[in-house]
């Protein structure tokens, strides 16, 4: 057993053995009211699969049990050489249903159990938004991380089999080889003391290597394929005949036949949309007869009592002097996103609710951490002061008769208002007098007003992504836990739903006291900061960059912030930078591989040297106090084991050339009638190559063209992409490079996928640029042809991206002008059409006008004025041209010689109708006005004849016609009775406006 002191996490003394771990997890959760039961017998890929959770997660009754679970995952077999992947790895699972309101307190709770000293370590609830397609289920929550390795899955169950959970279930996934490994202190699983004596490796070592071989190299292809279908037949057949749970096993068995395939690499995006869809389809079916069936058996373990509602204390305090206010919102941990979205919803909303009581307070500030939403405000009033309201009813003269006695309208109205008429007195309304009831409205002391404003916020909290715990009133990203709220030293109840709030706050789940009481809401961020909690978010960040860059400078480098500060000050609510390094040979990779791992998967700050050069070292950031050394071991050995799947897929991916992953494409079908994505690579390569033809460019740039689409898409078949496709491009450019292709093509091939998104990198070599659009106009054409254009928020494959990408390249590429948005789908629909599939006139005119309008979308998002970009639209077949013609109309707007232009052809557009022809009878003019009109027209159609329809060149040569156009109009009556006559007048203005075509839309001006 290798027994390094650079991986040991823990004191190794005593660590159990992986036998001894799951052992005491079982004692623990059964200690905790859970059932036990046994692992399933057939493959499933992971715990949730199992019956014991899929399908009792279903329906009303309650479900506590743990199990443990061999989790079958093909891709990730690595025949046993990958120190941290497996294809059967263990999990051990719990449900707890319903939700028991502390889960991740128990859940601490059992990693104390196994002997992690939660103290010492840093440990994170890290968003991790969990979903099963082939289950039709998804929940909300978290990985787990234990010194940045994920050892745990916690999710909240909201939906499985496709139906609503109610009560939601919590569910509780351990990696238990990741876990002992880390007990241990050992590098790689097969080292794993399994019992006393005997290792990981000398039980499952064999078994591993030949399941790998399997589901990798051996596995038939077109055999899976077939028992996917008999599976998914058998599992129709069952469920016609009411039976839930035997169907559902032969949905588990699709499942990992599919999983088979897909580590075969035989499994597209068209295949994988599917195969999901009916193997979800079938669990749906599984789930609502499995509810069906408990409901007819009458829920034979009962069904979950629904919360009481909370109630406020009576009396409630009273508040005696102006005060500040504090209210802390305790939920558990947020998605980053959210700490800084509802810090200012929370301040926004707290002060529309106050401003619309009459409560006097002053300044309302908001701040966050992942753990909890504080608004803090200045001199609130004790209480509203009273208020005279006056109620108006009818006309004086309808209320009292003649004689002054009161008639039924008045008597109504004062009985109404439950005022004796003598009561009522006299108002004037505009001039008429009517009865009115004056009130005098008490003011409410503060606590109430805050108490009910304050439940308001809670009920109305929400967020991007919203799920439900076992509290049946509210609604927010992650559970609400506790509510804190103090008016000065004076606690304000806050009831909402069955949540009661009080004058405690929760700290460090880990402090000797985790929950403490707060005496006053003055000076509520010190109070926290005692109790290592930075509640504001720039003080947060603040120390990330200060401390972060004295690390770095103390081994002569510098960090790179680019791409997770923002993140990892909202991971944290106290910081504490910890500077980690990893072996140089890892440097060997390409740069962007070992950056791509440290910030996507880590969130960690690389470090570079002055030249821009990656150092072998990071920035890891914990959460508050820890043991450094610890938890730097930690997070340097899971670097390690991330940095070996790269070196692993990066020394597979070069013993094979790039022609030989373009094969592989073969087995990858992009989407059913467009063929596979070697189709898309050849299809991709014409278009680039008749683009390049159209925009003109020159034998080498052709050359670079004609090899970049041979090798089209090639990466998308390694194993580096596989697993990191965010790396597309970026492997194409490494791999090529090595296989001796030319600096160009390489490059090509990188530039290809750019950008990646709005704000990204665009090509900067014509042949890259070509090569993006040509794919890029590819997926659009074809897509557009068989219908699978975005509907709503439904956006499968990226072609508002994609659309994007095209108008965002086009606009950096002036030089590629001569390439329309026309003529780059035309020629994609071109190869499109040659390989079978037909591509109507009307999936391009649609494919082209979703194209415009992500070019209208980008302008008017960088702030243009929306009348100039309308104007610009009818030339955004050429953005390029578009946006220099925006440039121009913007420098020109407030210029009274062009907004004189502007009038004078909108006057002659308004008179001449549809379909005028631009032609005349100049023999027919014979008034002065109009003879003048046609020898300026004459004039300016002889100076703009040849010349471009540029808006400068346009607005120079046609300024001459503005006079003789106004004296036309004010000289002579446009619609003559003469039809010759009026025919010649309005051939002349047609002409005018003719004149004006294709320059801009002057209707928008």
């Amino acid at each position: 057993m290798t027994d390094s002191s650079e991986d040991v996490r823990v004191d190794g003394a005593g660590a159990p053995t992986m036998q001894d771990a799951l052992l005491a997890l079982q004692r623990y959760w059964t200690e905790r009211g859970c059932l036990v039961v046994q692992p399933f017998n057939t493959e499933v890929g992971a715990g949730t699969a199992n019956p014991a959770t899929m399908l009792r997660v279903l329906g009303p009754e309650p479900w506590r049990v743990g199990y443990v679970e061999p989790s079958v995952r093909p891709d990730d077999a690595r025949y046993g050489e990958n120190p941290n992947r497996l294809q059967t790895h263990t999990q051990f699972q719990v449900i707890l249903k319903p939700d028991p309101g502390n889960p991740q307190e128990l859940y601490l709770g059992s990693l104390e159990a196994l002997g992690v000293d939660v103290r010492a370590h840093d440990i994170r609830f890290v968003e991790d938004n969990w979903a099963s397609p082939a289950l039709g289920a998804w929940g909300l929550g978290w990985e787990v991380w234990l010194d940045g390795l994920e050892i745990t899955q916690f999710t909240y169950f909201q939906q499985a089999g496709g139906l609503v959970l109610d009560p939601v279930s919590v569910e509780i996934t351990y990696g238990i080889e990741r876990i002992v490994m880390a007990l241990q202190g050992v590098a790689h699983f097969k080292d794993i003391a399994y019992s006393d004596g005997v290792s990981y490796g000398e039980v499952f070592g064999q078994a591993e290597y030949e399941m790998s071989r399997y589901y990798l190299d051996d596995a038939d292809v077109e055999a899976n394929k077939r028992m996917f279908d008999e599976y998914a037949a058998e599992a129709g057949r069952l469920l016609d005949a009411r039976l839930p749970v035997p169907a559902y096993v032969q949905v588990l068995k699709c499942s990992h036949t599919f999983n088979v395939l897909d580590a075969r690499g035989a499994i597209s995006t068209t295949e994988r949309a599917k195969a999901f869809g009916q193997m979800r389809t079938l669990t749906r079916r599984a789930a609502q007869l499995w509810a069906e069936r408990r409901e007819e058996l009458g829920h034979p373990l009962g069904v979950v009592p629904a919360l009481p509602p909370a109630a406020a204390p009576t009396p409630l305090p009273t508040a005696s002097a102006p005060a500040a206010l504090l209210f802390e919102i305790g939920v558990e941990e947020m998605p980053h996103l959210d700490v800084t979205a509802t810090a200012l919803w929370v301040r926004e909303a707290l002060t529309a609710k106050l401003a619309a009581t009459r409560l006097g307070h002053g300044e309302v500030k908001g701040h966050a951490t992942p753990r909890r939403i504080i608004a803090l405000v200045d001199d609130v009033q004790p209480a509203e002061p009273d208020a005279e309201r006056t109620v108006r009813g009818p006309r004086a003269s309808a209320a009292f008769d003649a004689d002054g006695n009161p008639t039924k309208a008045g008597q109504g109205f004062a009985r109404g208002q439950g005022v004796d008429v003598a009561d009522l007195v006299r108002v004037d309304v505009d001039g008429v007098e009517h009865v009115a009831v004056v009130r005098t409205e008490v003011g409410r002391d503060a606590v109430v007003v805050l108490g009910e404003v304050l439940a308001q916020l809670v009920a109305e909290l929400r967020s991007e992504k919203n799920m439900r715990w076992r509290d049946p009133g509210l609604s927010f990203s992650r559970p609400v836990r506790w509510l804190l709220a103090k008016l000065g030293e004076v606690d304000v109840p806050v009831a909402v739903s069955s949540l009661l709030g009080g004058g405690t706050t929760r700290v460090r789940r880990t402090a000797a006291t985790p929950e403490v009481a707060v005496p006053s809401a003055e000076g509520y961020l010190e109070f926290l900061a005692a109790h290592g909690i930075v509640a504001d978010a720039a003080e947060r960040r603040r120390r990330i960059v200060a401390d972060a860059t004295g690390l770095a400078a103390s081994v002569g480098g510098v960090v790179d912030f680019d791409g997770v500060l923002d993140e990892v000050t909202n991971l944290v609510e106290e910081p504490r930078a910890i500077l980690g390094s990893f072996e140089e040979r890892y440097l060997e990779l390409p740069a962007q591989i070992l950056t791509t791992v440290m910030r996507k998967h880590q969130r960690y700050l690389p470090v570079r040297a002055a030249d821009g050069s990656l150092l072998p070292h990071f920035v890891a950031v914990a959460n508050g106090e820890v043991d450094e050394d610890l938890v730097r071991a930690g997070n340097e050995g899971v670097l390690r084991a991330r940095y070996e799947d790269a070196a692993f897929f990066w020394r597979a991916d070069l013993q094979v050339s790039p022609e030989r992953h373009r094969t592989g494409l073969a087995k990858l079908t992009f989407e059913e009638r467009l063929g596979s994505m070697a189709d898309r690579a050849d299809r991709i390569a014409h278009v680039a190559g008749a683009l390049g033809d159209l925009a003109g460019l020159g034998p080498a740039d052709r050359s670079t063209v004609a090899r970049a689409g041979e090798l089209a898409k090639f990466d998308l078949a390694s194993q580096m992409v596989v697993e990191l496709s965010s790396l597309a491009g970026t492997m194409a450019r490494e791999y090529a490079a090595r296989a001796g292709e030319t600096p160009a093509v390489a490059r090509a091939l990188a530039e290809m996928e750019q950008p990646r998104s709005a704000g990204d990198a665009v090509p900067e070599s014509a042949p890259g640029a070509v090569l993006a659009l040509a794919d890029r106009f590819d997926l659009l054409a074809g897509l557009f042809a068989v219908g699978a254009n975005p509907t709503g928020s439904s956006d499968p494959f990226g072609l508002r991206r994609a659309a994007g990408g095209v108008v965002t390249i086009l606009r950096a590429t002036p030089e590629l002008s001569a390439v329309t948005l026309t003529a780059g789908l035309s020629a994609a629909a071109d190869r499109i059409t040659a390989q079978g599939v037909a591509v109507g006139d009307g999936a391009l005119t649609d494919a082209h006008e979703f194209v415009v309008r992500r070019y209208e979308q980008q302008l008017l998002d960088a702030g243009h004025e929306h009348r100039l970009v309308q104007a610009v639209l009818p030339l955004a077949d050429t953005p390029a041209v578009a946006d220099a013609t925006l440039a121009e109309l913007e420098k020109r707007v407030g210029d009274e010689d062009f907004a004189a232009l502007t009038a004078v052809l909108q006057r002659a557009r308004r008179i001449v109708p549809p379909g005028t022809p631009a032609e005349y009878d100049p023999a027919a003019l014979v008034e002065p006005v109009e003879v003048a009109l046609h020898e300026a027209v004459v004039a300016v159609g002889s100076r703009s004849s040849g010349r471009g329809r540029d808006l400068a060149g346009f607005t120079t040569v046609a300024a001459p016609l503005v006079t003789p156009v106004n004296d036309f109009f004010d000289g002579v009556m446009v619609m003559a009775d003469d039809p010759s006559v009026r025919a010649a007048r309005l051939g002349l203005l047609a002409t005018v406006t003719a004149l004006a075509e294709g320059v801009v839309d002057w209707k928008a001006l």
